[in-house]
């Protein structure tokens, strides 16, 4: 498939500036690159679709290409816009809290060309001999700055120097470290710098709202209120705070979903997918959630703890208003708090309209469990002929569908919920019995 019919699939109309030149660096300069581009510019195509090119007719059973990322969640979104690409390079996504064995196994099975791995893990399989570095000819990392943030030069050191073949190397970061680190070896190198001087794109909208009370949940439930079906996500700055939050906002009937990191692997994934797929619309949130997460839909960013530094307040914000799209960011603020001096931005004052509406604004969409997946030999085709066939529904009622190796997810559109769930009792996918039920029943 030609770079431009994998933009076409992707819906989008051409490149941005930042990734026409940086695909044409990676693809045409030979050279190292460096790319500095800020949160939600568009990076990860940038660095991906030179490298489809690059890898392109691959026949090999070996990876070719490795990207490392600071986090898992990273890892499996970029995992899943190379498939999205359709380009026929198989991926997988590499991360620690499962067993490497069960990783091994699967490794042995997809074969794939790029795997997006964290250090740690990565390192694991290579000395494992799961993966042989002798076939690896391209390095990107990811979110340099943030892998060293979090601790990761010892680790990425070890991994770098047990990669011996690799011809090119690609970094890329929404800020810059103080140098690029010594270990990763980059040659002549060509720096593409999109960073702008303003914070934040001037897409985004600053609002403040004042609270009465030092507990701002009852403002910042008027506010949701008044936001109807947009998506929304909040920031605070303590795990215990996020719990409390979501579990006030729950007890309103708000639909919401929680992510920190105290919360169990399987946990996290689900909220993430719950809320890009339009099944949950509010997501309560520490600051795990600024960055590495590419969610292009997402409304508003509400500050309910301010952010503890600069660099937290610009990725925050930069969850939305994605690629051309624009977006509000607002700070909920009590009697002795101000915006903070790091702000640049003009911050207008934002009523919440009266009278504040009483009825609980729900998602468009809810998420079904299939009990089957991959391994069935189920694929996308199979789960929309079954939904419109014995489900009544229509294409367009069946949104983001993640089939996995045991079991599947489908977002529909909620309206449909009831009949789709009573037309498909008892029947069969592929002459297979299995369980159709709501993911998370707790936020239907």
């Amino acid at each position: 498939m030609s770079t431009d019919a994998i933009i076409h699939k992707l819906g989008l109309t051409e490149l941005n500036e930042m990734q026409q030149q940086t695909y044409n660096a990676i693809l045409h300069d030979g050279k190292d690159v460096v790319v500095l581009s800020p949160t939600g510019s568009g990076k990860t195509l940038a660095y991906l679709l030179p490298l489809v090119e690059l890898l392109k007719g691959q026949e090999s059973s070996y990876v070719s290409a490795v990207v490392i990322v600071p986090g898992r969640e990273l890892a499996l979104q970029s995992s899943e816009v190379l498939r999205s690409m359709g380009c026929g390079l198989r991926s997988m996504a590499l991360y620690g809290g499962r067993p490497t064995m069960d990783e091994h196994r699967e490794l042995r099975k997809i074969q794939p060309h790029v795997v997006f791995a964290t250090p740690g893990r990565l390192n694991d399989h290579i000395d494992k001999g799961n993966i042989s570095a002798e076939q690896i000819k391209y390095l990107v990392i990811d979110e340099f700055d943030k892998c060293l943030e979090m601790g990761f030069q010892n680790e990425m050191t070890r991994l770098v120097e047990a990669l011996p073949r690799v011809r090119r190397r690609i970094l890329l970061s929404a800020t810059e470290s103080e140098a690029i680190p010594r270990f990763v070896h980059m040659g002549r190198t060509v720096y593409i710098d999109y960073r702008i001087e303003e914070q934040v794109t001037e897409r985004i909208h600053i609002f403040k709202v004042t609270s009465p009370t030092k507990d701002k949940l009852n403002v910042l439930r008027d506010l949701l209120f008044s936001f109807g079906e947009q998506s929304s996500i909040v920031f605070l700055n303590y795990r215990d705070s996020v719990e409390r939050t979501a579990a006030y906002l729950k007890e309103q009937g708000f639909v919401v979903g929680v992510f920190h990191g105290g919360l169990e692997q399987r946990e996290r994934e689900d909220a993430l997918y719950l809320f890009s797929n339009g099944s949950v619309n509010i997501l309560v949130a520490t600051d795990l959630a600024s960055r590495g997460l590419d969610i292009p839909n997402i409304d508003n960013i509400i500050h309910y703890h301010l952010p503890e530094t600069e660099e937290n307040y610009i990725h925050r914000v930069g969850r939305t208003a994605r690629w051309d799209k624009e977006g509000r960011a607002f700070f909920i603020l009590s009697a002795n708090e101000f915006i903070p001096d790091y702000v640049e931005d003009d911050v207008c004052d934002f009523e919440i309209p009266q009278p504040v509406p009483t009825t609980v604004p729900v998602p468009k969409m809810v998420t079904l469990y299939i009990g089957k997946g991959k391994k069935d030999k189920l694929s996308k085709g199979d789960i929309v002929g079954f939904l419109c066939k014995k489900g009544g529904l229509r294409s367009d009622d069946i949104g983001k569908i993640s089939v996995e190796e045991r079991f599947t997810y489908v977002s529909i559109v909620r309206s449909k919920l009831k009949q789709v769930l009573r037309n498909v009792q008892g029947e069969k996918i592929k002459g297979l019995k299995t369980i159709i039920e709501v993911l998370n029943r707790s936020l239907i």
